[in-house]
């Protein structure tokens, strides 16, 4: 009996004792938490997808003629120019195909300077009735056929000459240059032997996969922009993020997708432009793209950890007036400049505990430290630097 009566008049004592503390004293005895507003601010939503840059133009080098490789003018891997000389295959054989074809062009024209004066004098004859008629006929034919014959020469030097400049082999476009496939001294099948290749550097292109659930919404948005996604959702901006985390975010413009779903995976590609000025981007490399989803709005966003879970809801703890903690249950949506997007369940007016949560519960009264959430969450991590 003495023990059932001892905890209830301990217990009475206790809490007679701290009703009769001052009220300086009572405050110093509540939880301190670090309270702040939600930040309000118009947003746009961002999705993310893993993708690989390409060269917006690739070349394959090959020679047009056959021949024994020659000469190299370029230095494995360096930055070459349209029209720089790369190649040149051994033109001797080909020169002399030239003299050839030129000195038939002579002979055609000299047969057909003879068929002409013979032709002439045998109209003239022919008119007085010396000569007869199918000797003028047969002299027409060989001026005709001589005539032809010099087109033909003509036609043979052109490509003689055409096929000596095949021999020197020049970039077809601006870019790095891979390294030499082919060493000097070995034969070059016409048409068939590759010899280096070339990808441009700037611009360069990201290509993404997109599912079918954020197609159809980045669709509705480009077409409430007047402008459809294969189209590059009007210059829709993007940016993306590579493995070096020193080097910030590239910028750059949707400017295309794909006309068709892929049955296969139910993805359809997607390619951003990106400026490269300094050649950072390669093709080949990976990065994370970070593509806008929506159209702006007015959001409320709040850090990541003033949010904590009950069962399986997550709320926010808000301060009233008087101190006292209740909960509020929240919708989540995507992180953005640094904090997290609250679909539904705040309306930015509230006062959110943003840390002390695990001295928090809901009902407790708390000593709360106002601060000032920034407009971007980077910012306070630059200030605390």
């Amino acid at each position: 009996m003495l023990r059932k009566w001892c905890l209830p008049a301990i217990a009475a004592i206790s809490i007679s004792f701290f009703m009769s503390m001052p009220a300086g004293a009572q405050d110093a005895q509540l939880p301190t938490v670090t309270v702040a507003k939600p930040v309000v601010r118009d947003v746009i939503d961002a999705d993310e997808f893993i993708g690989r840059f390409e060269a917006v133009d690739e070349v394959s080098i090959r020679s047009r003629v056959g021949g024994y490789l020659d000469q190299v003018f370029f230095t494995d891997g360096a930055m070459v120019k349209k029209g720089d000389k790369l190649f040149v295959i051994d033109q001797r054989p080909f020169r002399t195909a030239l003299s050839q074809a030129e000195a038939s062009l002579e002979a055609a024209r000299s047969t057909l300077d003879f068929a002409e004066t013979t032709f002439k004098r045998t109209e003239s004859l022919a008119g007085s009735g010396t000569l007869s008629v199918s000797r003028l006929d047969d002299d027409r034919r060989a001026l005709l056929a001589a005539q032809a014959n010099v087109r033909g020469a003509e036609a043979a030097v052109e490509r003689a000459k055409l096929d000596l400049e095949y021999t020197t082999i020049t970039a077809p476009l601006s870019g790095r240059v891979d390294r030499r496939l082919i060493s000097p001294g070995n034969l070059v099948q016409a048409d068939q032997t590759v010899l280096t290749t070339i990808v441009s550097l700037d611009p360069i292109d990201f290509y993404f996969d997109v599912d079918e659930r954020r197609l159809l919404s980045y669709a509705r948005t480009a077409r409430e922009r007047g402008s459809a996604l294969q189209e590059g959702a009007g210059s829709l901006s993007v940016l993306v993020t590579i493995a070096d985390a020193t080097e910030r975010p590239f910028e750059g413009k949707l400017d295309f997708a794909e006309n068709r779903v892929d049955n296969q995976t139910g993805t359809m590609r997607v390619r951003a432009r990106f400026a490269n000025p300094n050649f950072i981007l390669q093709p080949g490399l990976f990065g994370r793209v970070e593509v806008e989803g929506s159209n702006t709005y007015r959001a409320v966003l709040v850090p990541d950890e003033a949010i904590a879970a009950d069962q399986n809801e997550r709320i926010v703890y808000a301060v009233g007036e008087d101190g006292s903690v209740m909960t509020k249950p929240v919708r989540l949506g995507p992180r953005l400049h640094g904090y997290r997007v609250i679909r539904s369940g705040l309306t930015g007016d509230e006062t959110i505990i943003v840390n002390g949560l695990v001295r928090v519960r809901p009902g407790v009264k708390v000593k709360p430290e106002l601060v000032v959430l920034p407009q971007e969450a980077a910012q306070a991590a630059e200030n605390a630097q």
